[in-house]
């Protein structure tokens, strides 16, 4: 009488590549998730900036973003501060006279619409989006820079 059935090395076999497939799922997840992030925030950077220029030009007078590094936070006048995920950092180039602190500073917008300039580049493991601010017209615009 034949039986019918899977033998235990069939049975293991077929744990051990479903034990595979999703770890492969996982890590894939894990990392969009991480792309997702930084992209939220970068977007929530771009407003904050945008918002501000805004500002300057309605009221007719200058308005900054100001930028702590250490402390990962941005605030636009007259909202609350904005602090990045623990696992990201960003760092800010702009002009000597804009920057407050060894890690603290500001992107400045006039009544023009125009700006000081400068890019402020947020990190998330390997990945990096940079938020431009082009000094002349004050425009803002981001990229996501190639993976280090």
């Amino acid at each position: 009488m034949k039986q019918r059935g899977f033998t235990l090395i069939e049975l293991v076999a077929v744990v051990v590549l479903i034990g595979i497939a999703l770890s492969v799922i996982s890590l894939s997840f894990s990392k969009s998730m991480s792309s997702a992030k930084v992209q939220a925030v970068s977007r929530d950077l771009v407003a904050a900036l945008r918002y501000t220029r805004g500002q300057a030009i309605v009221k007719g007078q200058q308005t900054a973003l100001d930028l702590d590094m250490q402390n990962n936070t941005f605030q636009a006048p007259g909202k609350p501060l904005m602090r990045l995920p623990k696992e990201m950092h960003m760092t800010l180039l702009t002009a000597e006279s804009e920057q407050t602190g060894a890690t603290s500073g500001r992107i400045r917008f006039f009544a023009d619409g125009a700006s000081t300039g400068g890019h402020v580049s947020i990190f998330a493991g390997q990945r990096e989006w940079r938020v431009n601010v082009n000094w002349l017209t004050g425009q803002v615009t981001r990229e996501e820079v190639a993976v280090r």
